[in-house]
């Protein structure tokens, strides 16, 4: 029961990853906030599965690329489960869809990078003042930051290249007040996003390719985000953890 009575917010948490590390974290003792801005059905369903396990948990709707409604997420914590916040998982985020540059206009690119990096800035932002010693963050990279991503990826690829750099910006500067930051870097994992954005034949050859010869698990995610959060990592700060099956090394 590594957060035991601790207040964690997960956002994008009511489906795939998100799902899997609300659970997780409650679970393991965490009074969780499921925020999401779309898929009602999915966080209420997720929200169900942690009461159901006798977990605590409400769920949130905003839209994290506006500050008003990331400011009124974090107030929505706080009176459901405060006095303070001592976990928020940054993973509201998407491609949107696939674009060559010539098809990039100046609204989607605003669209993508708002989704991904304003999203996790504006969270950060109004979360750390209710943050004590001890407190963690969890963003959420991709390996397409590493790589550039596949075709049609470019401006989600430099967002989550942006929260890579973001990451490292925040363990530095946060770090002096026991916030720590981190992000996951994650590959194939078997969740909705490729479901609608990659080929069967590409995920397959993708598997392939990985030196464990599949792709990965939502839960598995959750629980490194879990260790991640929790005070087993206590000494772990600014890091872009690679979790894609040793397809890609840091």
């Amino acid at each position: 029961m590594r957060f035991q009575d601790k207040l964690a917010i997960v956002t994008g948490g009511g489906r795939d990853i998100g799902r899997e590390v609300s659970i997780r974290l409650a679970a393991e003792g965490a009074r969780v906030v499921i925020a999401y801005a779309n898929d009602g059905n999915s966080a209420e369903a997720t929200l169900a599965t942690i009461r159901e396990a006798g977990g605590q948990a409400v769920v949130h709707r905003a839209d994290l690329t506006k500050a008003a409604e990331a400011t009124g997420l974090i107030d929505a914590a706080l009176t459901a489960f405060g006095p303070c916040i001592d976990v928020v998982v940054n993973l509201t985020g998407g491609m949107v869809e696939r674009r060559p540059l010539a098809e990039i206009d100046e609204v989607f690119f605003d669209t993508v990078m708002n989704l991904n990096l304003k999203s996790t800035y504006l969270v950060t932002r109004a979360a750390v003042p209710h943050m004590g010693r001890g407190g963690a963050i969890v963003n959420f990279s991709s390996q397409a930051a590493r790589d550039g991503g596949g075709p049609g990826a470019s401006i989600y690829a430099t967002a989550k290249g942006a929260v890579t750099t973001f990451t490292r910006a925040m363990a530095r500067e946060l770090g002096p007040q026991g916030i720590r930051v981190n992000a996951l870097t994650c590959g194939m994992i078997a969740t909705r996003f490729h479901d609608d954005f990659t080929r069967d034949e590409v995920r397959a050859s993708v598997a392939a390719a990985t030196p464990l010869r599949r792709q990965g698990d939502a839960a598995e995610v959750a629980r490194t985000v879990a260790y991640l959060a929790s005070d087993d990592a206590a000494f772990v700060t600014g890091v872009n953890l690679d979790v894609n099956g040793g397809l890609y090394f840091s």
